[in-house]
């Protein structure tokens, strides 16, 4: 039997991922299988660039946060990244309002640096309508202190 899906912590205030944000996207997200994650996602009017259509904006942020996920992992010790390089290509309009599918995957690793990929996807045609290419860099150790996760609310929440 597999313990897959398994859902990854949030924090109480990033943008993408924060609980308690106000303004944010507050995607809940899983680990499907080892380096792959996924989360489901409607994005509301005030998010829109014209009309109908998601900003590419947002749609950078969210292709960041899901490819630097695929190599968080969900145990007790994330792997926290910053962002080193993000190559998106915009194929199609993102629409608010309707249920997309966002996958990242995780790819060549080493202490240091981690390749990904992600995507945003029509939930209902399976169109893949935004992806990026990724590069992320670690959080250098003496610059987060990981005792302190609970003071930014890291944990697994309800959804």
């Amino acid at each position: 039997m597999s313990d897959y899906p398994i859902k990854q912590p949030n924090s109480r205030m990033c943008f993408i991922c924060g609980v308690e944000n106000p303004v944010g996207l507050h995607l809940h997200i899983y680990e499907t299988e080892p380096g792959v994650v996924e989360s489901k996602y409607v994005a509301p009017e005030h998010f829109q660039g014209y009309p109908g259509v998601l900003h590419g904006g947002i749609v950078a942020a969210i292709l960041d946060e899901i490819s630097s996920r695929s190599h968080m992992g969900s145990g007790e010790n994330p792997r926290f990244m910053f962002t080193g390089k993000l190559a998106i290509r915009y194929r199609k309009n993102v629409p608010i309002g309707k249920p997309l599918k966002l996958v990242g995957k995780a790819g060549k690793t080493n202490r240091r640096l981690a390749e990904c990929w992600a995507g945003i996807y029509d939930a209902e045609t399976g169109d893949l309508l935004a992806e990026a290419d990724a590069v992320h860099i670690n959080v250098p150790e003496d610059q987060f202190d990981m005792s302190k996760l609970d003071e930014l609310g890291w944990k697994v929440y309800p959804d």
